[in-house]
């Protein structure tokens, strides 16, 4: 195609080759005032395309004269059912002009690279472009279901909505949560947005401060049974919660079996903010400025500013959410100051490292702020040939270990479970977990002053050989700071 033209100012386009699906995108093109030329050998179809008033003229598309016919048009769709007369036509175009724009018809994956290697700019596959087509609005038709039978769900429990997150809310889990409540605003239903744990991590807590995003700590609301429905978005568990749960949204398949009324698990998109996105498409709701930032970082943490596991769903999501969002307050949200606890954590961290391979596995020593571990794993991510990270500290007669992996060969989820499922509680999923072991349980020491230093040493070998040995690895000698 010559240099400056853009397919939004083309006129003149020329099909060769015109069986049924280059008459529908003949049909097509001259509906939306395009001056299209049509080639094709067969004569009597010719005649009746003729007499449909479109411009049609013979010609065997295998041969030099088609190209002839077709040089003055700047866009060139090659459409017979027969691939090979089109790999005939699109080596004699580019042997009369090269800078046609082609877009070829062809049977399959090989038959395609064929015509790509002859010079045709985009190569369509009917079956795979029907396949696709029938697989959108599937995916269409499933969230209109899906949305009717929530808001169905929602309108039939009751008049009070418990949006459950993570124990530990995580962005992700925080937007999701954040976008349910819109939801259930929209169709008239009061929710609030709980969890247990803590919001620990400094960006996280920024991101709730800035955006004004009220979450209420499960373990403080004096009645529970105030709530007549429970929804869990991002969280893979029931956890503590005394309610029967009625609706379940998450990107990662469910730990444990809940039983409810509703549930849409796709682990083929990459963060939960994304599928309550689409539900706010379907609802055809007004996205608020704080719910649409709250979303699009959300999409943007899980999928490390769209550099790991995304998908074509994750980045229409984050498209449709970009003008409505506060850019200034996202910059906020990812620049927050380190507390000298969290700085005092890393560099114990980054001191006492032990790398084997891609592995990174470090001790932090006792910690007062246990969030400081997951910013030390993190932080520690970015190192320089480094794709999983685990860091642990103690606090409260207990080690609090924070894991991530960008490695994706590794699911750091399991690698936790492995490790320590049957002597502590761990919890995560591919990319991000977090375990935590009774810190006597390697040594059977009764813990003590006199005994917490040795209990350190003993730990931190116990726990670092477990690990590794759960990720594939031989621990027995590493690099570090040193």
């Amino acid at each position: 195609m010559s240099p400056g033209v853009t397919i939004s100012s083309i006129s003149d386009y020329a099909i060769l080759g015109c069986g049924s699906v280059g008459y529908a995108v003949a049909e097509e093109l001259v509906e939306q005032g395009k001056d299209v030329l049509i080639v094709d050998r067969d004569e009597s179809r010719v005649e009746s395309l003729r007499d449909q008033d479109l411009d049609a003229r013979r010609a065997d598309i295998r041969e030099p004269e088609a190209a002839e016919l077709v040089a003055d048009r700047d866009v060139v769709l090659i459409l017979a059912s027969d691939v090979d007369s089109n790999k005939q036509a699109v080596e004699h175009i580019r042997e009369h002009n090269g800078d046609q724009f082609l877009v070829a018809r062809a049977s399959d994956p090989v038959s395609g690279d064929e015509l790509a290697d002859l010079g045709a700019d985009i190569v369509i596959n009917p079956s795979s472009v029907i396949a696709e087509s029938a697989l959108r609005a599937l995916e269409s038709g499933e969230l209109e279901y899906n949305a009717g039978k929530l808001a169905t769900v929602f309108e039939g429990t009751g008049s009070r909505l418990a949006i459950v997150t993570q124990d530990s809310p995580d962005p992700d889990s925080i937007a999701s949560a954040a976008a349910m409540q819109a939801i259930a605003d929209h169709l008239g239903i009061e929710a609030d947005i709980v969890y247990r744990g803590d919001v620990g991590h400094q960006e996280n807590r920024a991101f709730v401060n800035l955006l004004g995003i009220d979450l209420v700590q499960w373990d403080e609301i004096e009645e529970h049974s105030v709530y007549d429905t429970v929804a869990l978005v991002d969280h893979s568990t029931a956890g503590e919660i005394d309610l029967p749960v009625d609706v379940v949204i998450d990107h990662h398949e469910l730990e444990t079996e809940v039983e409810t009324e509703f549930v849409d698990i796709r682990p083929n998109m990459s963060s939960t903010s994304t599928i309550m996105t689409k539900y706010i498409q379907e609802f055809d709701m007004n996205v608020s400025e704080e719910v649409a930032t709250a979303l699009l970082y959300g999409i943007r943490a899980e999928t490390l500013d769209f550099k790991r596991d995304t998908t074509p769903a994750d980045l229409t999501a984050a498209a449709y959410l970009y003008p409505f969002a506060n850019h200034d307050t996202l910059e906020q949200v990812e620049s927050p100051s380190m507390s000298p606890e969290t700085l005092d954590v890393l560099a114990e961290a980054i001191a006492n490292r032990d790398v084997q391979g891609s592995h990174l596995v470090s001790n932090a020593g006792l910690v007062r702020d246990r969030e400081a571990l997951t910013q030390a794993a993190s932080h520690l991510l970015n190192l320089e040939g480094v794709t999983t990270t685990a860091v642990f500290g103690i606090a409260d007669e207990t080690i609090f270990l924070a894991g991530r992996s960008k490695d994706i060969r590794i699911n750091i989820g399991k690698v936790l479970a492995d490790a320590y499922g049957e002597m502590g509680e761990t919890a995560g999923h591919s990319t991000q977990a977090s375990a935590e072991i009774p810190l006597g349980i390697f040594t059977g020491i009764e813990i003590s002053d006199d005994t917490r230093d040795t209990l350190l040493e003993l730990t931190e070998e116990a726990v670092k050989r477990t690990l590794f040995d759960a990720m594939g690895v031989d621990g027995s000698e590493g690099t570090n700071g040193s």
